[in-house]
C-alpha cells in the first residue's frame, strides 16, 4: 500500500508518434521523469517594420513557437533487479535512446527504397515522410511538433560500456497552420491546442484600472 493513498496520480510528459494521414498511433514515448523546466519561446508574427502604419497592429499568423526540455533516462534502479529486467541488464538504457534517436531518422525500409528508385534511374524521388511527433504536456496540451536538435549526453557505463544513465535535450518547434494547413491531422491539433490556450486565458482573473494605480484611459 502507498505511503499516502490520497495523493494525486503523477502524470508524465511524453512523445506519441502517428500517422500524419490516419492520426494512426504508432508509438508511445513516456518519459522516465518529468523535466524540472521546460522553456518555451513565442516569435510574434507581425507585419514587417517600415510597411502601411495601418498595418502596425495586424498578426501574420500563429507566433512561432519553440520548445527546450531536459529529460533524464536512468536504468539505476531496473538494474537492482537484474531477474526482472533483462533488457537493462544487456543494453542499460540504449533502448530508450534509440527509441527517441527514431524520431529523427527515416526508416532503413524507406532508405532502401529510396536507394532502389536511384538506382533504377528514377529522376525525381521524393523526400522521406517521418511520423507525426505530438508533445504531450498533459491534457491542455498535445501539441503538434517538429524536432530541430536533439543531443544526448551519456553520462555513467556499465562493463559493457552500455549507457546506464543519459540526459537528452530536445529542441521543438510547434507546427502551426501556417505550416501544415488546417485540413492536415497536425493543422486540427494545433486548432484545438490554440483555442485551448484561448479557454485558459478566459480563466485569468480580471483585473482593474486600480490595481495599475489610474483611473482610466482618456
Amino acid at each position: 500500500m502507498s505511503a499516502f493513498p490520497n495523493s494525486p496520480r503523477l502524470v508524465k510528459g511524453g512523445i506519441v508518434l502517428v500517422d500524419p494521414d490516419s492520426g494512426a498511433v504508432q508509438k508511445i514515448i513516456v518519459l522516465q521523469y518529468n523535466p524540472d523546466t521546460l522553456s518555451r519561446t513565442l516569435q510574434p508574427q507581425a507585419v514587417k517594420e517600415g510597411g502601411d502604419r495601418s498595418e502596425a497592429l495586424r498578426l501574420t499568423g500563429p507566433p512561432v513557437e519553440t520548445i527546450k526540455l531536459d529529460a533524464e533516462i536512468d536504468a539505476s534502479d531496473q538494474l537492482e533487479f537484474p531477474d526482472q529486467n533483462q533488457n537493462a541488464v544487456e543494453a542499460g538504457i540504449q533502448p530508450q535512446l534509440a527509441a527517441l534517436e527514431a524520431i529523427v531518422y527515416p526508416t532503413s525500409q524507406q532508405l532502401q527504397s529510396n536507394n532502389a528508385l536511384s538506382k533504377s534511374g528514377t529522376l525525381e524521388i521524393i523526400p522521406m515522410q517521418s511520423a507525426l511527433t505530438l508533445l504531450i504536456w498533459s491534457k491542455n496540451r498535445i501539441i503538434p511538433v517538429r524536432l530541430t536538435d536533439f543531443s544526448i549526453t551519456e553520462e555513467a557505463f556499465d562493463p559493457s560500456l552500455n549507457p546506464i544513465r543519459a540526459k537528452v535535450s530536445l529542441g521543438m518547434r510547434v507546427l502551426s497552420v501556417n505550416d501544415v494547413g488546417f485540413d492536415a491531422k497536425a493543422g486540427s491539433l494545433y486548432m484545438i491546442y490554440q483555442q485551448q490556450k484561448e479557454r485558459l486565458a478566459g480563466l485569468a482573473p480580471a483585473g482593474s484600472f486600480a490595481n495599475l494605480g489610474i483611473k482610466g484611459i482618456s
